[in-house]
């Protein structure tokens, strides 16, 4: 079967924002070519890349640890958990996202993503404000359907204008993980496609930039 693939990620780039309050990469070289070239005498050149940054830039999966400190880090997630999901895309326009937007929805087994447009703000002071997020009791009834993977094109898929986590604390209760700052969902069918967004595998970290895509029949 032919397919076509879909980039569902923001470009990582030096010095952006992805939170305000958290420091942009930094992206540099840690070997210039013009340093290397003294190390070869076939002309050959390399350049070797440097980057600092927080675990949480751009685009990128919550695993369990990322709330808990006994819950599955990036190292333990499981390819299955990651790579090739069956893929549903939910289309909602207001600020909160509540459980009627999923009723009706088979989501057991798949990849949720959350199309909102929001990240037509992406670069801009506007994208930190009045950003859509899920309320907790949709995320409670993902959980109760049994979504495997969360994710949504804004900046928290929970409501940031309050001092709790409440959707991040039930769904990576639950194993499930959450794909945040995701980029054009609009440009995916309702279903019928494969979602993958895999980190590295690194321990001791429950967060991570992805490079997310999808797979849809051509």
């Amino acid at each position: 079967m032919t397919v076509r693939l879909i980039d569902l990620s923001h470009v990582i780039e030096h010095g952006m924002a992805t939170y305000k309050g958290l420091p942009g990469p930094h992206i540099c070289d840690y070997w210039t070519r013009e340093h290397s070239a003294g190390f070869y005498e076939d002309g050959s050149t390399f350049q070797i890349g440097r980057i600092d940054l927080v675990a949480n830039t751009g685009t990128y999966v919550d695993a369990p640890f990322h709330r808990y400190a006994d819950g599955a880090d990036l190292a333990a997630l499981p390819l299955e958990s990651l790579v090739g999901l069956p893929g549903l895309v939910v289309r909602h326009s207001g600020p909160e996202i509540d459980v009627l937007a999923f009723e009706g929805l088979d989501v057991a087994g798949k990849a949720v993503l959350v199309h909102t447009g929001w990240d037509r703000h992406w670069r801009s002071d506007a994208y930190f404000e009045g950003h859509p997020f899920l309320t907790a009791a949709a995320a409670q009834a993902l959980v109760e359907r049994g979504a495997r993977l969360v994710g949504i094109d804004s900046h928290n898929i929970d409501d940031t204008r309050r001092r709790t986590r409440p959707v991040h604390s039930i769904l990576l209760g639950a194993g499930i993980l959450i794909c945040e700052h995701m980029t054009n969902l609009a440009a995916l069918p309702a279903s019928g496609f494969l979602f993958t967004a895999s980190p590295p595998r690194i321990a001791g970290m429950g967060t991570f930039p992805v490079r997310a895509f999808a797979a849809v029949p051509a």
